[in-house]
């Protein structure tokens, strides 16, 4: 374990660093959501009884994922393949989960400081609470993080090169910025389509953020510790459905060779 740990800190290092040279990434990882959800925040859109910041900023958290986690790590796994980084990578000690989590290291760095900042900025700027039921919070972040990485993985497979990734990647990020409660609430959604909503791979994080933090998704009167558990048990098995199905389809179709 200590040897693996050591083998993916080295390489998530190495990739920080990557990460930092390309000024491009660094502006697609810190500064994108922060203005994505500004913007939204100042078109005055309806929160679904929640308080505009309070959408706002557990909304943030969700926009992390998908261009953090998710599309930065598609553009950066297929680089790392198409130039031949992954192959050579293989030839050492590193096991696949190893290579595939190193790589991963520097978006779920910034995904977790982004997420005490916005903590932090929520409770001194926008006089919200405290997080009514922290491992709630942490569990749909935590779960969200893996999840996008597998999504990340999956969505490299079916892309050729860098530039494709910008096309590649926007039914994912176009369906679940729209329908994953980011923009618009479920509950402002005709029945249907916030039930099928209800199943995008967003939306559970989503709703366990907002559990966890403010103790609601709505604007009913949010519950205390214990009372979001029994909320929190749908969303949660969607999300590990969803992962299930994120391993079976990185087993399956990853791809550790250029696409020819």
């Amino acid at each position: 374990m200590t040897g693996a740990l050591r083998r993916i800190t080295r390489l998530g290092r190495t990739e920080m660093l990557l990460l930092w040279r390309n000024r491009t990434a660094v502006v697609t990882a810190v500064l994108l959501p922060i203005g994505t959800v500004w913007f939204l925040a100042s078109l005055g859109i309806d929160a679904g009884g929640l308080s505009a910041g309070a959408f706002a900023v557990t909304g943030l958290l969700g926009f992390v994922l998908l261009y953090v986690v998710y599309y930065n790590l598609v553009t950066t796994y297929v680089a790392r393949r198409e130039e031949l980084v992954l192959k050579r990578l293989r030839t050492g000690e590193m096991t696949d989960a190893q290579i595939l989590a190193g790589t991963a290291v520097p978006a779920v760095v910034v995904t977790l400081v982004q997420a005490v900042l916005a903590v932090v900025a929520g409770a001194a700027l926008l006089d919200l609470a405290v997080p009514v039921n922290l491992p709630v919070l942490l569990v749909g972040l935590a779960g969200g993080i893996v999840l996008f990485v597998l999504l990340a993985v999956v969505s490299s497979t079916f892309t050729r090169n860098v530039e494709m990734a910008q096309i590649s990647t926007m039914p994912v990020l176009v369906v679940c910025m729209i329908g994953s409660g980011l923009v618009l609430p479920l509950q402002s959604m005709p029945d249907l389509l916030a039930d099928v909503a209800a199943f995008l791979p967003l939306t559970p994080v989503v709703e366990l953020v907002r559990l966890g933090w403010l103790g609601t998704t709505t604007g009913a009167d949010p519950t205390g510790f214990t009372g979001v558990f029994g909320p929190a048990v749908v969303p949660l098995l969607i999300l590990l459905g969803w992962t299930a199905l994120g391993v079976v389809g990185m087993r399956r179709w990853f791809r550790w060779e250029p696409r020819r």
